[in-house]
């Protein structure tokens, strides 16, 4: 199914289109249409798996969660507030406020356990850790390039530090059938990319 038949709502095909014109600038490298795609297809993976969440808001939160993506620190809060802006008048102020909420979660992943929507939206979201190795290698690729201003030293530490802060969580996914199907995918391809970023790995 083409993106375009994705958007979960009858209106407010413009931001849509904004949306999908935002994650399609040549100058990202990972947070594309194609990782849009893929997080879209892991909330549908969920839902069928019996995972109760709120459909509609998290599929909002997920057009939204990287509507703004330059690798500042406060990306996160901006496609917040794009979300604020442009679903005021299409969704109930509650849906609204609830779909800022979820993308600001997605600036550290760590939703509350009793949360089913955050954690619907944090699972999907990081299920790139769990891909194959080929995936899996193209993700720490395209990573790289949204970064390649960053000098490689730089860039190594701060990515090891943040993944080494996800392999420290107690589980990386909240949901049981993520834990279930790719916990223990996304432990191991952690695990080789830390021995890489480590000194004396490969460059």
């Amino acid at each position: 199914m083409d993106l375009v038949d994705r958007w979960p709502l009858p209106a407010g095909t413009d931001e849509r289109d904004a949306l999908l014109a935002a994650y399609a600038d040549p100058a990202r490298g990972y947070h594309d249409t194609r990782h849009l795609t893929e997080v879209l297809d892991r909330l549908d993976e969920l839902a069928d798996a019996g995972e109760p969440f709120d459909r509609r808001t998290v599929a909002l939160a997920a057009w939204f969660h990287d509507g703004v993506h330059d690798g500042a620190p406060d990306d996160e809060e901006r496609s917040a507030a794009w979300a604020e802006d442009a679903l005021r008048g299409l969704v109930p102020d509650d849906v609204v406020a609830d779909v800022a909420r979820l993308v600001r979660m997605t600036a550290e992943h760590r939703p509350d356990d009793a949360d089913a929507d955050g954690c619907a939206l944090s699972d999907a979201d990081l299920a790139i850790l769990a891909a194959d190795e080929a995936r899996y290698a193209d993700y720490v690729a395209t990573v790289r390039q949204e970064y390649a201003q960053v000098p490689d030293a730089a860039f190594r530490s701060g990515r090891a530090t943040v993944l080494q802060a996800l392999a420290d969580k107690p589980h990386l996914f909240h949901t049981s059938h993520a834990r279930a199907h790719w916990e223990p995918a996304a432990r191991a391809n952690l695990a080789v990319e830390l021995r890489a970023l480590s000194p004396g790995g490969p460059t």
